[in-house]
């Protein structure tokens, strides 16, 4: 079995709006192409990973473009890096928004500054795509994030993988359906077709 590489050739399905096409992440695509598969469109998939990524796919199944920003991990190590007196804490929903020490400030700041972050992002987003826009979130910090946000829909830990199988296959079809040659193809369709109505 030869490895498939998400890169320009590639049959995705999905047509990229993106001014430069080649500049999108294979993750981002594969991502878009998996919620818009599951979910339908318009969509907007939020992957917390070293950066957090916000892909906004159309009603009609176009990549429209997205939003990055500083993943968490990043920022926060970023923080206790260059601030003296700040220590490395648990990113975790620390209860209230009003710390009463040092973890607890840290932990408001990170944990609800990301929350209204993502919030505030996915919300300009729908003004130009619309108020029912579906918003599913992956990665890791993703069911944390959740948790706070208004916003954040579903969550699907396996979205990535799943778009690189969907990629696969419709790639692994086109192969198959062309090493076919035309008059076999054809007469697959239609053996697919009569299956299909007889179903």
């Amino acid at each position: 079995m030869k490895a498939l590489f998400i890169e320009p050739g590639v049959k995705t399905g999905m047509p990229v709006l993106y001014e430069n096409p080649q500049e999108v992440g294979a993750d981002r695509i594969v991502n878009s192409v998996a919620a818009f598969s599951k979910y339908g469109g318009p969509c907007i998939v939020v992957d917390f990973g070293t950066a957090i990524n916000f892909d906004v796919v159309s009603a009609r199944g176009e990549y429209m473009g997205g939003v990055l920003a500083p993943g968490i991990g990043i920022s926060a190590e970023a923080l206790f890096s260059r601030a003296a007196r700040l220590f490395r804490v648990e990113i975790k929903d620390p209860g209230k928004i009003i710390g009463t020490n040092t973890m607890q400030s840290l932990q408001s700041g990170l944990y609800y500054g990301y929350a209204d972050m993502v919030d505030g992002i996915v919300e300009r987003i729908k003004r130009v795509v619309g108020e029912k826009t579906r918003v599913v979130a992956t990665g890791g910090q993703a069911p944390l994030i959740a948790k706070a946000s208004r916003h954040i829909e579903i969550i699907d830990e396996f979205l990535t993988l799943e778009g690189l199988r969907i990629v696969w296959e419709r790639n692994h079809a086109a192969k198959r359906t062309s090493a076919a040659g035309p008059d076999e193809a054809s007469a697959q369709a239609s053996a697919t077709g009569a299956r299909k109505r007889r179903l």
